[in-house]
C-alpha cells in the first residue's frame, strides 16, 4: 500500500484551525455541561419533590434521546420553533452542553448524596444557611469524589465533538472529510485525525485520575 503524508503537510494550517475548533467546541460544551450539571444535580438533591421531578424529566429526556438527534434538532428545528437564527457552532455548543449536563447532573447528585447528612446538620447548627453549607462544605467534597466520572464524561465530550460535523461545524472530522475528498488519501488523513483525538483525550483522562489521587483525601468524610 502506498502511504503518502504529503497532503497532510501541505494542509497543516487548514487542519490546525480544525483542531482549534475542536478544542474550542469541546471546552465550551464542557463548561455548559458542567454548569448545567451542577445546577441540576444540586436542585435534584435539595430542591424538593416538584423541582426534582421536573429536572428528572430533563435528565431522563437527554439520556433517552441520541446526541445526534439533539444536535440536528437544535440546528434545524429550534430556529423554526422560536423564530431565531442560530449558527452551527452555537447549536453544537448548546446541544452538546445540554446533553452532557444530564450526565454531569447525575454524577453530581451521586456525589452530593454520598456526603454524610451529619455535615449538613452541623453546618446548620453553626448558623450557616442551607445554600452556604452546600457551597462551602458539601459541594467541594462531592466534586472531589466525582473527579473520576467527570473525567470520563469530559473525555467523552471531546469525542462527541466529532458529531458536530453533521451540521457543518468546521471541526477536525469535518475538515478531515473535506481534505480526504480532495486528496483521495483517506487512510493517512483519518489515521492522523484518530491520533489527534487520542492526543486530546488521553491527557484529560490521565490528568483527572492524577488530580483525584492527589486530592482524594480532601473528599473523605
Amino acid at each position: 500500500m502506498d502511504i503518502n503524508f504529503q497532503p497532510l503537510l501541505d494542509s497543516w494550517v487548514f487542519l490546525l484551525r480544525a483542531i482549534g475548533t475542536t478544542v474550542l467546541l469541546s471546552v465550551l460544551s464542557m463548561l455548559v455541561g458542567f454548569v448545567v450539571g451542577v445546577f441540576v444535580g444540586a436542585l435534584r438533591t435539595y430542591g424538593g419533590r416538584l423541582v426534582g421531578a421536573l429536572l428528572a424529566f430533563y435528565v431522563d429526556t437527554m439520556r433517552a434521546i441520541p446526541l445526534l438527534v439533539v444536535l440536528v434538532w437544535m440546528f434545524f428545528a429550534f430556529p423554526i420553533l422560536f423564530g431565531v437564527r442560530i449558527d452551527s457552532m452555537t447549536a453544537a455548543v448548546v446541544a452538546l452542553g445540554l446533553h452532557l449536563g444530564a450526565y454531569v447532573a447525575e454524577a453530581i447528585r451521586a456525589g452530593l448524596t454520598s456526603v454524610r447528612r451529619g455535615q449538613m446538620y452541623a453546618a446548620l447548627a453553626l448558623g450557616m444557611s442551607r445554600t452556604q453549607a452546600i457551597r462551602t462544605i458539601i459541594l467541594p467534597q462531592a466534586l472531589i469524589r466525582m473527579l473520576p466520572p467527570l473525567g470520563s464524561l469530559f473525555t467523552i465530550a471531546i469525542k462527541d465533538s466529532a458529531i458536530a460535523s453533521v451540521i457543518a461545524v468546521p471541526e477536525l472530522l469535518r475538515q478531515s472529510q473535506t481534505l480526504a475528498g480532495q486528496t483521495f488519501r483517506p487512510f493517512e488523513i483519518y489515521t492522523s485525525a484518530m491520533f489527534v483525538y487520542f492526543l486530546l483525550c488521553y491527557p484529560v483522562a490521565r490528568g483527572t485520575d492524577a488530580l483525584y489521587r492527589r486530592l482524594s483525601h480532601l473528599g473523605s468524610s
